[in-house]
């Protein structure tokens, strides 16, 4: 019994530190497989490309926590960049007064962030209020939201928004710079990582969130405000992916409503990676952020290796179906623990039932 206890006890050790396991892999990899991979240019390219997965996949981490899902944040995405990009190039035009409108770079960030995180909070009004089915409710959210990311400029790209000095609102591009040589967006990730880990691990909010995703009827008995956790989780993906949708654009100066397009795949990938249970109630913002790196490594990895993009999305598919059923694996292994151990509890009581009566 000892030693499937030890086997078990190594198996979940592994299992715990798999994705950490499969990022050195895959960087041990590329480094033989794609020549100029440990590059300063290709490791600028992958922190760009990790901050981006990551802010978007700590949204989606609360979200399945909660046993949730959110399929809309590509398309915030998308639309998050054309409102910003439109705000700088063409302001907010008033007809009633005849009176175009610019605002500063401040302020259209804040602007662009309301948008997200409207689109999220309608989201959990719709999961929560009229019972949809998140998967539904967000699949749906997602063609509203690319169709007005569309109908913004009739399908057309936003370039060169940097502003006007004239107007007052330049200072866009910062978000797509870097600080001592270090990505904007990369260091946005860290702020926020520290902000949403502390949340979740240390705060009442964080507490209800893995209580909903635990057993939201036992949360909702407890007295936990089960409707309102959910619209707040939303709200806080469309947040993300809001920021998201400012960061891509500002890297590339250009705003296109097809932005973000199926960027919600890598976001669920680098949350499972990252041992966040697709069944709700497990997750870590550290797990994640060590997922998001998996999933820029497999990106960048392989474009630099010349692999099609079609088998690269082939390639994301298996990595989302392997990280769920290793998931899967690991509940019923703990499953296994635990009863062991409650056994030998009950073997160890009835063998000296008098051995508490000293």
């Amino acid at each position: 019994m000892k030693k499937n206890q030890s086997n078990h006890g190594l198996a979940m050790t592994l299992l715990k530190g798999r994705t950490f396991i499969v990022l050195i892999v895959l960087l041990i990899f590329f480094s033989f497989a794609a020549p100029n991979f440990f590059s300063q240019n290709t490791m600028l390219l992958i922190a760009k490309h990790v901050a981006l997965y990551g802010i978007l996949a700590i949204g989606m981490t609360y979200v399945i926590i909660t046993g949730g899902i959110d399929l809309s944040v590509g398309a915030v995405v998308g639309l998050a960049g054309m409102v910003a990009g439109g705000l700088i190039n063409k302001g907010l035009t008033l007809p009633m007064f005849g009176v175009t409108l610019y605002f500063d770079v401040p302020l259209i960030v804040l602007i662009t962030i309301v948008v997200g995180a409207l689109v999220g909070w309608l989201n959990g009004i719709v999961i929560t209020r009229f019972n949809v089915a998140p998967f539904i409710a967000t699949l749906g959210m997602m063609y509203v939201a690319r169709g007005l990311a569309m109908l913004h400029s009739n399908g057309a790209t936003y370039s060169n928004i940097v502003g006007k000095p004239a107007l007052g609102n330049t200072g866009y591009d910062f978000f797509g710079s870097s600080v001592l040589g270090i990505p904007v967006g990369a260091i946005i990730l860290v702020f926020i990582a520290v902000i949403t880990a502390v949340l979740l691990k240390f705060t009442p909010f964080g507490w209800h969130v893995f209580a909903i995703g635990g057993n939201e009827k036992a949360a909702r008995l407890s007295g936990i405000k089960v409707n309102r956790v959910k619209i707040m989780v939303y709200i806080l993906s469309g947040i993300c992916a809001a920021i998201v949708g400012i960061i891509n654009s500002a890297q590339l100066v250009a705003a296109h409503p097809a932005s973000g397009e199926s960027w919600e795949m890598n976001a669920i990938a680098a949350a499972v990676l990252g041992g966040t249970s697709m069944a709700g109630g497990i997750g870590t913002i550290g797990g994640t952020i060590v997922g998001a790196f998996v999933i820029g490594v497999i990106n960048d990895g392989m474009v630099m290796c010349g692999v099609s993009e079609f088998w690269q999305m082939v390639i994301k598919g298996l990595v989302i179906v392997f990280a769920v059923v290793i998931d899967q694996f690991q509940r019923n292994l703990q499953a296994k623990m635990a009863l062991q151990a409650r056994n030998e509890e009950k073997e160890t009581t009835a063998s000296n039932p008098g051995g508490n009566l000293a």
